[in-house]
């Protein structure tokens, strides 16, 4: 394995930001979109939409009041160029209503370990296109809603 680049790793601090101020312990909404580009955005994949400017922070904000305690485990970083993959976990514990596009899913209380893998696209040190793969099957089965999504909904 070759040693990190002076580039990889402003890259990896810059990303790292960004998680710690997505902490629901450390949250800071404003900084989070505060680290990308002007012309930044952020693509919920599993949601099927794109976020640009203030709305950037929309689903930072939806996650900390579903999950209070939501934390993100950090895996591996892979760079190539000025794009950075992350594999983590998504975790906290449901303790409030998960605002979902079909309606909100009540709490829960039950624990979640989502895995996820996003991918960055930076450009002078901010973040350009952040792209977000939640495996949401498995965030909904932990939840025990995934067989009975009707059910579960609410509103």
């Amino acid at each position: 394995m070759s040693a990190q680049t002076s580039e990889e790793a402003r890259n990896e601090q810059v990303i790292r930001e960004l998680y710690h101020l997505a902490n629901a312990a450390s949250k800071d909404t404003a900084k989070f979109v505060s680290q990308f580009a002007a012309d930044g955005y952020f693509y919920d994949v599993s949601a099927g939409k794109k976020y640009y400017g203030a709305e950037i922070g929309l689903t930072v904000d939806l996650y900390a009041a579903a999950f209070p305690d939501m934390h993100r485990e950090l895996y591996d970083f892979y760079f190539q160029d000025n794009v950075v993959v992350v594999e983590l976990s998504l975790n906290g514990t449901h303790k409030g209503g998960l605002k979902l596009p079909a309606g909100t899913i009540p709490p829960t209380g039950k624990e979640i370990h989502a895995p996820c893998c996003d991918v960055f696209h930076l450009k002078d040190g901010k973040v350009a296109a952040f792209h977000c793969y939640v495996a949401v099957p498995i965030l909904l089965e932990q939840l025990g809603v995934f067989m009975n999504m009707q059910a579960a909904l609410k509103g």
